[in-house]
């Protein structure tokens, strides 16, 4: 039986608050963050939080009726995390096993691009951790590069929010570019399932994820990959860029 030794996550989040010239608001997506959330803490993980500009950070997807998001809004820590997150050049990313990038429609405007966020990846990746990445939150890893100057997703298989789903949705004139494309264009092996289906690939270290309703299984993927996974401050985990093959559904 594997022992699950606390390891430290970060969650990034958007900083963008409105959905293009549409005026209507987006941010970062709670239901994407809080099933995750619950399935590292259950395995005593630290979860820490950054958003782009610091401070408390937009939020979408908030639901009532589900009893994990309210306890999630209500734990006080949690309340004060949110209340003030740093900016993502404010933490040292050796310091974590994992890094995860939340979705919401928001990361498409201020994810890509981003050079602390690709630091970030970068850093955790090349020391053996974890990637995460969820809906829009792959908009993060479209130009992220490693040291030799490969793109992070070239010859990985994964998933994120579709072009027919932004399509749908009557969307994919409103967003700034094609995640789907974008992600293809620099080397990546793209599946998608239908619209609201969940879908999980694992390609190695990097874990994505294609909606909302694929977060909990997303959890279930990480916590299982930081049982072995690596990170500076953490040198028992395992490296290679391409670990595990994917396995999805």
């Amino acid at each position: 039986m594997t022992t699950t030794r606390p390891r430290r996550v970060l969650y990034v989040l958007t900083s963008h608050a409105t959905l293009g010239d549409t005026g209507e608001p987006t941010g970062f997506h709670l239901g994407e963050t809080v099933a995750p959330w619950q399935r590292l803490r259950a395995d005593g993980h630290t979860v820490d939080f950054v958003s782009v500009r610091g401070g408390r950070p937009p939020v979408i997807g908030y639901d009532p009726d589900d009893p994990a998001q309210r306890a999630f809004l209500a734990d006080p820590e949690v309340g004060g995390r949110l209340a003030r997150t740093p900016r993502p050049e404010e933490v040292d990313p050796a310091a974590y096993a994992g890094v995860f990038f939340v979705g919401g429609h928001g990361t498409m405007w201020d994810f890509r691009g981003h050079r602390a966020l690709h630091t970030l990846g970068r850093v955790v990746y090349e020391s053996g951790g974890v990637v995460a990445a969820i809906c829009h939150g792959p908009a993060a890893l479209v130009d992220l590069t490693l040291s030799d100057g490969t793109h992070l997703v070239d010859g990985h298989e994964l998933t994120a929010f579709s072009h027919a789903s932004e399509t749908a949705r009557g969307l994919a004139d409103v967003v700034p570019f094609s995640l789907q494309s974008e992600l293809e264009e620099r080397g990546a092996v793209f599946s998608a399932a239908y619209d609201r289906s969940p879908h999980v690939v694992v390609s190695g270290r990097l874990v994505t994820g294609q909606n909302p309703q694929s977060a909990a299984e997303l959890g279930e993927r990480m916590a299982t990959l930081l049982r072995v996974a690596g990170g500076r401050g953490d040198r028992e985990g395992v490296g290679g860029r391409q670990g595990m093959r994917a396995t999805h559904r």
